[in-house]
């Protein structure tokens, strides 16, 4: 792999399959190893569906119960399959993201690696701590919010596996996503495109964008949801103001060098 620059483009493209053929294999062992270990892995995953869970218990919130129903022949067995590939993915992904480099870095020059390791070590320890975020704070907060509410007490909620799962997985990745704008921020500066000068001056306008945005992603259309969607990215966008002023300075040096 450190002589890439002598290959041939045929030759770059096995070397280039070779390293998608041990992304899968590395994903499929992991994915079957997280299917195999079926408690464990729905002990993490069903964790927020309980009024003992640590989220509550540092909030002191009141006690509450709430059940989930199996409504499918199939859907247990596909929520097991599913459930696995994705922590399969998770705990792949450190490896894919070094091949991935490790294939793409000749090709780079010295400052392009620099800023490249920047970015990508950036972006992967974000998206993992926007999953942390919600598994640990959004998600548990908007389970115990709408699982619990009742328009009457006539009317008993029983939530579907399906819909805790699809919740949760689809919350994850969003906030994953969302978890990336420093890091975008931090980019844009670097290439004199987005100045925090700027970012104060149009922070009115970006609360609406960051509703607009929260109202599109949110699964529910609950104003308590929207809220809770909406606060992170707020506060991500106030982080990103405090980067790019940081960040120009550094921008300035890079050009007089």
């Amino acid at each position: 792999m450190g002589n890439q620059q002598d290959l041939s483009f045929w030759e770059h493209l096995d070397v280039l399959r070779a390293s998608i053929i041990k992304m899968l294999v590395v994903t499929v062992i992991c994915g079957i190893a997280a299917f195999c270990l079926k408690e464990t892995l729905f002990d993490i995953v069903l964790a927020p569906k309980d009024a003992d869970f640590i989220t509550y218990g540092i909030l002191r919130l009141d006690p509450f119960e709430i059940q989930l129903v199996n409504i499918g022949l199939t859907e247990q067995f596909m929520v097991h399959m599913k459930t696995a590939l994705f922590f399969g993915i998770l705990c792949a992904s450190p490896y894919i993201i070094y091949l991935l480099y490790k294939f793409i870095s000749p090709a780079l020059y010295e400052r392009e690696k620099y800023y490249g390791v920047r970015i990508v070590g950036g972006g992967y320890v974000m998206f993992l701590i926007g999953v942390a975020v919600n598994y640990f704070l959004i998600f548990p907060l908007t389970l115990r919010f709408l699982g619990t509410y009742q328009v009457s007490s006539d009317v008993h909620t029983m939530l579907s596996l399906q819909s805790y799962m699809d919740t949760l997985f689809m919350m994850s990745i969003i906030f994953g996503v969302v978890f990336e704008i420093p890091v975008i921020s931090w980019l844009l500066a670097l290439f004199g495109v987005l100045k925090a000068d700027w970012m104060r001056c149009y922070r009115r306008h970006a609360i609406v964008v960051i509703l607009t945005i929260a109202a599109i992603i949110t699964p529910t259309s609950d104003v308590f949801t929207l809220l809770m969607v909406s606060l992170p990215i707020w506060l991500l966008y106030e982080a990103s103001i405090w980067i790019v002023q940081v960040t120009a300075p550094e921008t300035r040096t890079a050009e007089a060098d």
